[in-house]
């Protein structure tokens, strides 16, 4: 299974940067998670609308064909890390991979939203995007980590 975190935004802090990189680095060749930083629509002077569409419009192009699209939204479906985990198995049996689609500042055009299989949510407060794909790869870890039993997760 292919994992494949799509973003709005590529310019990360390093602080941030060096996060995920680090997240990125742990995954053992198996899970194959990557991440895809798409360029944000300038803002001037256009309206929100206008600007989710034409983010929309870039996240759709950057996906493969057939790949379940799990859309990360603030009214998403809550989980614990222990049932993102099981999740992710439904995930590998389902046999599609996955791309799991952070929006931009303005979140993710409607039209997007409904094309996707699922909406999970990272947090019910409002994360900043750096946060949002740091804390995203972090759980994709926990995820893999529960699977396998391995220690990096603590119960």
């Amino acid at each position: 299974m292919k994992l494949t975190v799509v973003t709005i935004g590529h310019r990360l802090p390093d602080w941030a940067n060096e996060a995920c990189e680090d997240y990125l680095k742990r995954f053992p060749p198996d899970w194959k998670v990557e991440v895809k930083a798409l360029k944000a629509e300038p803002r001037e002077g256009k309206p929100v609308a206008a600007i989710m569409q034409a983010e929309a419009a870039r996240i759709e192009a950057s996906l493969e064909r057939g790949v379940r699209r799990v859309i990360l939204d603030e009214r998403g479906s809550r989980l614990t890390s222990v049932q993102l985990a099981e999740r992710s198995e439904a995930w590998l049996h389902d046999g599609r991979d996955v791309a799991l689609i952070i929006g931009g500042a303005d979140g993710i055009d409607p039209s997007l939203k409904q094309t996707a299989d699922e909406a999970i949510r990272l947090s019910d407060m409002t994360l900043p995007h750096a946060l949002a794909r740091v804390l995203l790869l972090e759980q994709l870890y926990r995820a893999w980590s529960l699977r396998n039993n391995h220690p990096y997760h603590r119960a």
